[in-house]
């Protein structure tokens, strides 16, 4: 008799509009292969897992191909997220005990975990876990980021569709401030932590008649208020509106962070980033007395599927698939990762990389791709970055409206 071979795959951290390409890509690499019965879903992540609380994706999308089309293009997390962190297993294993009783309950033979740096620490501690107890069990990690921070992978799955979004907001923006006869000062502030990829994209705005944003600061050059002041006041001898963007992770030359609020922590020690806009639109409006207004774009990047770029959206896809293969081919404590090959034309490969030289490791942009005054990126992010925000996705509708997936009870 056939032993029964099932898998469970989780989502965790913050949303992004790819998240659930991924997903589809796992339940699809999964419903093809001989060798899984049954993919369950673990409601929230981890504390879903540690908590049973699971469905059966296998029933849900066995016989329903078009459902698994509009998962692949629903923003957020089909199966809800957590942000968790394990517990150190020398001190407490508790947490790794409780989860293998599930794995042990339901013949897990395979667990994919969706998610970002901090996620790719649970896999590390999992796949560590279950091989010191000789478990037949494959822990595979599939990546997943707007900060795009991930290190060994070229880019991270939904960085490409919110860069998209964030520089067509730059342009629009823009757009909003060119039509007053005023002198005027916006600052858009953007996500991304302590790496500056999601605010370095801005520069995709640039276009024939348009040079917005025309300043662009990032978290891993020194900021100086000071040099700050000075680049705007440069920028008014040249034009009457300025559009700057600027990274919420910004720091002086002490490495202190210069928003507002910066005393909350997260699970993982994270500071809780907020206000960097703010304080600067306090500085120029004290210095120069002229318009001058901030805005947050803040979570709007995260789930814009409307400005979703295709490619990010068939990568994830195909990283989620990945993941299945590498578990299949007997692999465990790795990452499927982008590997690019080429820009023009723009190539990829998709391959596995040990998970224990990515987590708790983060991905900065190179020094050579910021200008000398650090107010600007060079030529060469541009050529990073414009391929990942290629194509339209076609969005559901219904009544006129973007029409998604949800797992559960109406809200």
């Amino acid at each position: 008799m056939k032993m029964m071979k099932n898998a469970i795959v989780a989502q965790s951290g913050g949303p992004t509009t790819a998240i659930n390409a991924s997903l589809a890509g796992v339940i699809k690499g999964c419903l093809k292969s001989n060798e899984i019965d049954v993919l369950y879903g673990a409601r929230n992540g981890v504390e879903g897992l540690m908590d049973e609380r699971l469905v059966n994706l296998t029933e849900i999308f066995e016989n329903n191909e078009e459902n698994l089309k509009v998962l692949k293009v629903t923003p957020s997390m089909y199966l809800g997220s957590c942000r968790r962190k394990l517990k150190d297993i020398n001190q407490d294993s508790s947490e790794y005990d409780n989860i293998v009783e599930i794995f042990r309950k339901y013949n897990i033979r395979y667990f994919f975990y969706i998610g970002g740096n901090d996620s790719m620490d649970t896999v590390g501690k999992m796949s560590m876990y279950v091989k010191k107890h000789q478990m037949d069990v494959k822990v595979i990690g599939i990546p997943k980021t707007i900060d795009n921070d991930l290190v060994v992978t070229d880019h991270t799955p939904g960085f490409g569709s919110a860069a998209r979004y964030v520089a067509a907001s730059i342009l629009e923006m823009a757009h909003d401030t060119y039509i007053y006869n005023t002198r005027s000062v916006l600052i858009a502030e953007i996500m991304g932590r302590d790496a500056g990829w999601l605010t370095a994209s801005s520069v995709l705005a640039r276009n024939s008649y348009s040079q917005a944003p025309h300043l662009i600061y990032l978290p891993e050059h020194p900021f100086s208020k000071e040099q700050f002041i000075e680049d705007i006041r440069e920028q008014f001898e040249k034009r009457e509106h300025i559009v700057i963007a600027v990274s919420e992770g910004l720091r002086d030359e002490k490495g202190q962070y210069i928003s507002a609020e910066t005393s909350a922590v997260d699970a993982f020690g994270h500071a809780t980033l907020s206000g960097t806009g703010k304080c600067l639109e306090n500085l120029v409006a004290e210095t120069f007395g002229c318009k001058v207004r901030s805005v947050e774009i803040n979570v709007l990047q995260r789930c814009a599927a409307h400005m979703a770029s295709a490619t990010d959206i068939e990568e994830s896809w195909q990283l989620g698939l990945k993941g299945v293969s590498l578990a299949l081919e007997g692999r465990s404590g790795e990452m499927s990762i982008v590997r690019r090959i080429s820009d023009e034309p723009y190539q990829v490969v998709y391959e596995g990389a040990d998970v224990q030289q990515i987590a708790n490791a983060e991905k900065k942009i190179p020094a050579e791709w910021i200008n000398e005054d650090g107010n600007d990126v060079t030529e060469e992010m541009v050529r990073y970055l414009r391929p990942l925000i290629h194509g339209k996705v076609n969005v559901p509708e219904k009544d006129s409206m973007p029409y998604y997936l949800f797992l559960g009870e109406a809200l």
